[in-house]
């Protein structure tokens, strides 16, 4: 990315943080010493704007979130590079977890007729297209996209608004002033509850935690099919095992 980061001026590469599983992901360091994180992305030119108008507005809310570092001549990212500000903070203990479900849950209510990423696809919309975002129903067996699919009509009548799509310990960064969210190449307009029912504790109720759940399940398999295809099938195993008791799916 050396040649791309030329457009920011001084800016050096200083190591690999951790996560950034499908993007290359870089911790760097300004002229001045700020802490920055580099990261190249894999979407489209639309599907990143659309994250870095989602990440200002959030800002301009109030939500800690990875601020956009502009090129000198003002522009977000080139040839899908990005510098953002470096979030300080620690991952959640369990104690953190509630606060984290509050701060979704405001992400969910101010964003309420966002309109859709381009290029992607909500689970409501997946049971009728085959193609969105991360998701290729074609490339799956029949008898798994029928599964997936019937896990995510469970989530009729959840309301639908931005998630984050990845609300694991290592996209949250805790202070004593704040519950920070990064790593956004998830994000998208979805039903609520899959931020929710992905978290470590319950904050759904019992029967509305089960069908989110499962519905998490069946939309990790769908999105890792391709590339994280061990991964995938042992999500469906779960996505079974939240259907029928010791059951196991066969894939």
């Amino acid at each position: 990315m050396e040649e791309e980061l030329r457009a920011w001026g001084n800016i050096r590469i200083t190591g690999r943080p951790g996560g950034g599983n499908r993007n290359h992901v870089r911790e760097a360091v300004a002229g001045d010493g700020q802490r920055l994180v580099v990261r190249r992305s894999r979407r489209t030119v639309p599907a990143l704007d659309w994250e870095l108008d989602l990440l200002e507005h959030l800002g301009g809310c109030g939500f800690t979130v990875p601020a956009v570092v502009p090129t000198l001549d003002g522009r977000r990212h080139v040839r899908g590079v990005v510098v953002q500000e470096w979030l300080n903070g620690r991952p959640p203990a369990r104690e953190d977890w509630a606060a984290v479900a509050t701060e979704l849950r405001r992400l969910h209510a101010v964003t309420r007729g966002w309109s859709q990423r381009p290029g992607f696809r909500s689970t409501r919309d997946l049971l009728l297209h085959e193609r969105g975002g991360d998701v290729d129903l074609s490339a799956m067996p029949q008898a798994a996209v029928r599964a997936c699919r019937e896990a995510w009509r469970g989530l009729a009548g959840v309301p639908m608004a931005v998630v984050h799509g990845d609300p694991a310990p290592g996209n949250i960064r805790v202070t004593p002033s704040s519950v920070g969210l990064l790593d956004w190449d998830e994000a998208r307009v979805d039903h609520v509850d899959l931020d929710l029912a992905d978290l470590p504790i319950t904050v759904l109720p019992t029967a509305q935690q089960a069908r989110a759940r499962a519905a998490v399940h069946a939309w990790e398999a769908a999105c890792c099919w391709r590339i994280e295809n061990h991964y995938a099938r042992r999500r469906l195993a779960d996505l079974e095992l939240t259907r029928r008791e010791g059951g196991a799916a066969d894939w």
